[in-house]
């Protein structure tokens, strides 16, 4: 349809007609009575929603005489609607926050991007490269309105955003929010390279010096009936809505200030920006005053953002009595002046700035620096808890566990500096009521926690202490000191807190060894376990958990060191890396390792030699558990250790198997084989049976691509997995004198039992060696004499066809080898078709037809991007399209049968017509005909169903055999091509019905 006649249509279509019969903004449109409805609907968010259905209605497609979707024609009717939705934009006053509170990102963009047309931005030319000061003030506001959105949205998407919970799961609607998804993401990516350029266009708007104007309704009408007006009337500054250019530099500063803000978590030194800019905007605000009513700024967020910028970038030109307490502390903090710290904080409990949660952080910022060796902050620690404690208790908060350990012990600097604390903490003349009694209350509560008689008479004659606590109350709790006395009965002894008990040494270990548990920083093991050899020495610490666990073969050395404290350690700091690494924990793990290293050093060559190999061991898992996953390789410092693992002959050092097991497995994942094959010492392939089978496998890997007659190699690895698949036959003479065969499964002729084989295999990764070993096996596999079906496999023609002594083998452990392997290589790769396609023979052979159909289907799916590429024909070859006709047949889908049929090279009608002969098929019969491209089989099919009086289904057939394209007498190209449209189809309807 042409533009003209879409006019045509339009102005047609326009009569006037009562809002009842027509959609209600074709009737606004009609009647001009959009004014009249927005002034009613405000301030409902009614409006905004105006704007959707415009846009949606203007960017509707097209389909034209041939049913092709086509772009939204630029006819009137739509040209009006998108002048409507910017109508009612600028009755919002173009407002950023409103707009994008209520439209989504593609709406928006659509919108703004409608409004530099109308504005005439010329398309194609990059807003930094235009003078603002030389453009119409109506064109200069619309750059501005986009750039201050596209910066305002790049920020907005960098916050994280609480997923709304899912309703029922409705196709239309999720394809309608994934379509939405992409399509922001889309928009993001392109306002994110276009950023530089925005934020340039911002910065050049700030030097302006006069008034832009914005469209309004009235303008956008004289646009409508003469274009070229506006923008010479709005030259002269007599058209459009005034912006001052205060307001706009105050709404440029507070967007720039935010992007500024948010570049600065890559790059600190932009956040100097930032503070200039949120700076500016203040001093514009309070220019501007509460009369502006167009410059809507969050006040509140900017005051955060202000005070962040504080924290991050103090003013230097500024002294400490005019920063603010969250910037003294970040300075004295980066500073090391954590006395000033302390001095900030009791300040602060008059006046209840900071918040609780800010004082925390830095308590725990403080105790974390003191348990990495900074034992002078032990005292600070305990002050900082001591002023968080006396806020706690104005507040009406209870005491915090941190204050009760840190006071367990103390003594008479500790209570000097809590009285001190306390009295600077509260104006006893202003304070009210209930802070005073929360103080009183607290410093009864110290007083019945000290043992000490002296500690007890610093607190209760402490004048803080008398002016709080009544005459009657100082009596009361006298008493009770007394009554805690031993002469007198514990029975009339009051009970107090849990954190009031004093420890015995029993309780002291206790505490001591269940830290000792939770630790993993070694200096404060070493730490607990110096205060726990000083309070006993017949206990053996190594065994206070169950839960460490240290190699056998590493225990006997360590339990031989004489010295108690030196045992204790050295196992532990092993046995906590150990777990730490089990657990993928490997920074903590390489600290335990590192300090462990260095205490062995100084006095056993051998655990040093132990030491230095779990930390090889470290540094491989933390590789592959990393920068490995990208595929980045190792450094070639990690790989000349691993060599000197493999190649190190020092005596008597106890060695892993899973070292050995690791380092192999490493090499191989890297494809190492240069090294495996040529250069690994001839010791090393007789003393360790990793090497020997990291270089069978090495040497495999380097001779696929030859001749098969010199893959020599290749029989030598065959031979070697043999040997450990085979059994040791037994015979035992039973009690009635015959003779029993008994097959011992873990058999000892190879270089390794199967399980240690198996347990290797699972740590490589390299897709080649991977395929070889489970080539192999599946040869294995089907070398057996009562095989029915064969597992087919790549490189399944270089191993030997037969076995001179096939009772010897274990052909039910290879079974379970196969399957374990097979879901091991998937959990590796899931798309690779070549192990899929294994998968599903598994499961035809054992009659799990389904199941090999859904695997049959995943590796053609995986390999032709779902069926929208052909499918290679050595994926698909006749023996997986006959197994797949064999399950389909035996599921009872006759149809899907004779449509598999056309897949094989030669089409074999005699199984498809004996398929659709059956009368109790499963599947969905004629609405498969669709897919059916030979005509010889709708022939029959046309033949079949008038032979049994189906007069519907005979006209879906005959329907199918009149289709154009299935003409014989076409080109073979266009009978290809109508083949494989149907094949993909049908393809991509078998999926969705076994995925």
């Amino acid at each position: 349809m042409s533009a003209e006649a879409a006019d045509r249509e339009a102005a047609t279509s326009s009569r006037p007609c009562t809002p009842p019969q027509t959609c209600w903004f074709e009737f606004l449109l009609e009647e001009s009575l959009l004014e009249k409805h927005l002034r009613k609907a405000c301030p409902d968010p009614a409006p905004v929603q105006l704007i959707v259905q415009f846009l949606e209605q203007a960017s509707k497609p097209s389909v034209n005489e041939q049913n092709q979707v086509q772009p939204p024609p630029d006819n009137k009717r739509n040209r009006i609607l998108k002048l409507l939705a910017l109508k009612v934009a600028a009755h919002l006053k173009w407002d950023l926050d409103i707009l994008e509170k209520s439209l989504s990102v593609p709406v928006l963009n659509m919108l703004l991007n409608e409004l530099l047309c109308i504005s005439k931005v010329p398309p194609g030319t990059k807003h930094v490269d235009m003078d603002l000061a030389t453009l119409p003030p109506t064109t200069a506001m619309a750059i501005l309105l986009y750039n201050r959105w596209a910066i305002r949205t790049i920020v907005q998407s960098s916050f994280p955003v609480k997923q709304a919970k899912p309703g029922p799961p409705q196709l239309s609607v999720m394809n309608q929010m994934q379509q939405e998804k992409e399509l922001t993401e889309n928009i993001l990516k392109v306002l994110k390279e276009q950023a530089a350029d925005s934020i340039l266009v911002l910065e050049a708007a700030l030097k302006l010096n006069k008034d832009l104007y914005v469209h309004t309704m009235r303008t956008l009408d004289l646009l409508a009936v003469e274009p070229g007006m506006v923008n010479g009337e709005t030259e002269s500054s007599t058209a459009g809505l005034k912006i001052k250019t205060e307001e706009i530099q105050c709404q440029v500063c507070y967007d720039l200030g935010a992007v500024y803000f948010q570049q600065g978590s890559t790059n600190s030194a932009v956040y100097e920006n930032a503070r200039e800019k949120f700076f500016r905007t203040k001093e514009l605000i309070a220019e501007i005053g509460s009369l502006s009513l167009h410059c809507t700024i969050d006040e509140k967020r900017l005051a955060g953002y202000c005070q962040a910028c504080d924290v991050l970038v103090p003013s230097s030109d500024s002294n400490s009595q005019e920063l603010t307490p969250y910037s003294q502390v970040h300075i004295c903090l980066r500073s090391g002046k954590y006395q000033e710290v302390v001095q900030i904080f009791i300040e602060d409990n008059l006046s209840f700035t900071l918040p609780v949660q800010f004082r925390q952080s830095v308590l725990r910022e403080l105790f974390q620096k003191a348990q990495q060796g900074n034992e002078a902050l032990e005292e600070i620690c305990f002050k900082v808890c001591a002023c968080n404690t006396v806020r706690d208790i104005l507040e009406g908060r209870t005491i915090g566990v941190q204050f009760n350990q840190l006071f367990l012990r103390p003594n008479k600097e500790k209570i000097d500096f809590l009285l001190e604390v306390c009295s600077r903490s509260i104006n006893v003349e202003k304070a009210s009521d209930s802070l005073k009694g929360n103080m009183a209350a607290f410093l009864k509560n110290v007083c019945l926690g000290l043992e000490d008689l002296q500690y007890v008479f610093m607190v209760s004659s402490h004048e803080l202490f008398i002016t709080l606590l009544k005459d009657e109350e100082r009596k009361l709790l006298v008493d009770q000191m007394r009554k805690r006395s031993p002469r007198v009965n514990l029975c009339i002894k009051p009970v107090t807190s849990f954190y009031d008990i004093p420890a015995s040494a029993s309780v002291n270990i206790g505490q001591l060894e269940h830290q000792l548990i939770l630790s993993v920083d070694p200096w404060r093991i070493r730490q607990i376990l110096i205060e726990l050899h000083g309070m006993t020495s017949e206990r053996q610490f190594w065994t206070v958990s169950n839960k460490w666990e240290v190699p056998s073969v590493y225990s006997g050395v360590i339990l031989g060191i004489k010295d108690n404290l030196t045992r204790d350690l050295v196992y532990i700091l092993m046995a906590k890396g150990l777990h730490c690494s089990t657990v993928k924990d490997f920074p903590h793990a390489k600290q335990l390792f590192a300090a462990c290293l260095e205490l062995v050093t100084e006095f056993s060559p051998k655990l040093r030699q132990v030491m230095l190999n779990e930390m090889l061991l470290l540094d491989i898992h933390t590789h592959e558990a990393g920068m490995g996953q990208s595929g980045e390789r190792p450094p070639s410092d990690l790989i000349s250790r691993v060599r000197g693992y493999l190649e190190m002959r020092l005596p008597d050092i106890p060695l892993r198997q899973v070292v050995a097991e690791e380092c192999v497995a490493f090499m191989l994942n890297w494809r190492e084989n240069e090294y495996l094959t040529l250069q690994v010492p001839a010791f090393l392939l007789q003393s360790n049976p990793y090497v020997k089978l990291g270089q069978l496998l090495a040497a495999t890997c380097k001779e696929l691509p030859g001749p098969k007659e010199s893959r020599r190699t290749a029989k030598d690895l065959w031979e070697v997995v043999v040997q450990i698949c085979s059994v040791s036959n037994q015979h035992k003479r039973g009690n009635d004198g015959r003779v029993s065969l008994i097959k011992q499964r873990e058999s000892t002729l190879g270089i390794m039992y199967r399980s240690e084989l198996l347990s290797f295999i699972k740590k490589l990764r390299e897709p080649l060696v991977l395929t070889i070993i489970l080539s192999l096996f599946v040869k294995l596999h089907n070398v057996r004499e009562d095989i029915v079906n064969d597992i087919t496999a790549e490189h399944i023609s270089i191993w030997p066809s037969s076995i001179p002594n096939l009772q010897s083998v274990d052909f039910e452990a290879v079974a379970i080898t196969v399957k374990e392997l097979v879901r091991y290589t998937l959990s590796i790769n899931p798309n690779n078709h070549s192990w899929l396609i294994i998968q599903a023979d598994i499961y035809f052979a054992t009659n799990q037809y389904s199941a090999a159909l859904h695997y049959y289907l995943q590796a053609g799916a995986v390999c032709s991007d779902f069926f929208n590429k052909a499918v290679p024909p050595d994926v698909y070859t006749d023996q997986v399209i006959k197994r797949m006709i064999k399950c389909c047949s035996l599921l009872n889908c006759h149809t899907q049968v004779a449509i598999l049929c056309q897949f094989l090279r030669e089409i074999d009608y005699k199984t498809a017509f004996k398929s659709l002969q059956e009368q109790n098929s499963h599947d969905a019969m004629d609405s498969y005909y669709d897919y059916i491209w030979d005509v010889t089989i709708l022939e029959y099919l046309t033949y079949l169903h008038h032979k049994r009086g189906e007069t519907d289904k005979r006209q879906i057939a005959i329907k199918a055999i009149g289709q154009t394209e299935l003409n014989a007498s076409n080109p073979e190209e266009v009978l290809q091509l109508a083949a494989q449209r149907r094949k993909k189809k049908f393809l991509q309807a078998m999926a969705k019905l076994y995925f």
